[in-house]
């Protein structure tokens, strides 16, 4: 029989800010580092989103427009062209096109 309780040892890497946002939140409770990191990978809800490889390069592409839109835009409201409207209406049309989108990538998860 051991004399010792049967433990799993893992180290975990994290970059120094996160190092210091785990040592305030310890503190804030109160208790130290190690046990808010069991407590923590033990009680909260972890939400994983990965994004089918597919979706990436599409999503990469509307990201691009969506820049060359407001570019356009600013840049029409800059020659006070009669074509400021149009384009803020493509401006709209984008972010419902990039709303529907997401909410189509969240049903994914």
């Amino acid at each position: 029989m051991r004399k010792y309780k049967e433990i799993k040892r893992k180290e975990v890497i994290y970059e120094l800010n996160e190092w210091e946002l785990i040592k305030k939140w310890a503190s804030r409770f109160n208790i130290t580092t190690s046990e808010y990191i069991r407590q923590a990978s033990l009680t909260d809800k972890i939400t994983v989103s990965k994004i089918p490889g597919e979706w990436t390069e599409l999503i990469n592409v509307l990201r691009r427009i969506g820049v060359n839109i407001n570019q356009l835009t600013k840049k029409a409201y800059e020659l006070n062209s009669i074509y400021a409207a149009d384009y803020e209406k493509m401006g709209e049309e984008y972010s419902q096109l990039c709303h529907t989108l997401n909410a189509k990538l969240s049903t994914l998860g």
